[in-house]
């Protein structure tokens, strides 16, 4: 797929001029024969510091299958130098841009949802708790930037949310923030302190014997929701590795797919 550039003339805060300093949106159009209208971001993991691509395209395309348009997003890593907050201005422009592209396609700009596994689930729930800091953030002052970045929906997939308690998983923190980050930004960041009702309905799963993420961090995001009034369905299976993604032969997962199928019909996306 032909990927456009978030920013055409350039990122802001960007350190060099190469690909991997110009964030990118690679678009998976819905099966027409299935399309509803609705649209996904697609967040992969890989501890901000790589992208996983089964936690990417091949989300894309399962969502594609099912009807719903969907775009990966190649955000920008600590690898290459970045830090807070140029992963959350890559994502909420990302979003931004398809809600303004869902509204020229004639598709509903008021079903945008996103999707995010491990720290890409962390970023997932730092757009889905912090969308008006990111509004309020963007730089550009275009057509685009005046969109919400609020997600209609939230999906999690084993994901890191937590950047303070002992169960966080420290290799995210350290890449998005550095060894030593001031504890009030770190509590900023942690979607789990950020809630309100305000936030968008998530569906949220991972596995109780994650070595990686601890699976504390997946119910500490689902308590908040409820705690807050927001709807949220959470699934917690057994047993299963870290980073499984979409069930595959190459990969073992639960059926996650299969529940996530339900909650989206009954939102009404498929």
């Amino acid at each position: 797929m032909i990927s456009a550039p978030l920013w055409p003339a350039g990122a802001p805060g960007a350190l060099g001029s190469g690909r991997e300093h110009s964030p990118h949106l690679a678009p998976f159009p819905a099966d027409p024969a299935r399309a509803s209208g609705a649209s996904i971001l697609v967040l992969p993991g890989g501890g901000y510091w790589q992208l996983a691509e089964h936690e990417g395209e091949g989300y894309a395309r399962w969502f594609a299958a099912h009807g719903i348009h969907a775009a990966v997003l190649d955000y920008r890593l600590a690898q290459h130098g970045y830090r807070h907050p140029s992963m959350l201005q890559d994502a909420a422009r990302a979003l931004r841009m398809l809600r303004a592209e869902a509204r020229a396609a004639g598709r509903d700009p008021a079903r945008i949802a996103v999707i995010g596994s491990s720290a890409g689930g962390h970023l997932a729930a730092t757009l889905s708790t912090l969308f008006d800091h990111a509004d309020a953030a963007d730089p550009v002052g275009d057509a685009i930037s005046r969109e919400s970045a609020r997600p209609d929906a939230t999906i999690l997939c084993y994901p890191v949310i937590s950047l303070t308690e002992r169960f966080r998983h420290s290799g995210s923190r350290d890449n998005l923030l550095g060894p030593d980050p001031a504890p009030a930004l770190a509590e900023l960041l942690s979607p789990n302190l950020q809630m309100r009702a305000a936030c968008p309905p998530a569906f949220v799963w991972h596995t109780a014997d994650d070595p990686v993420v601890p699976v504390c961090n997946a119910t500490a995001y689902a308590t908040a929701c409820w705690q807050a009034g927001v709807s949220c369905e959470l699934h917690v299976f057994p047993s299963g590795a870290h980073g499984l993604g979409l069930p595959s032969p190459q990969r073992t997962a639960p059926p996650w797919d299969k529940m996530l199928e339900h909650w989206l019909a009954a939102l009404g996306w498929l």
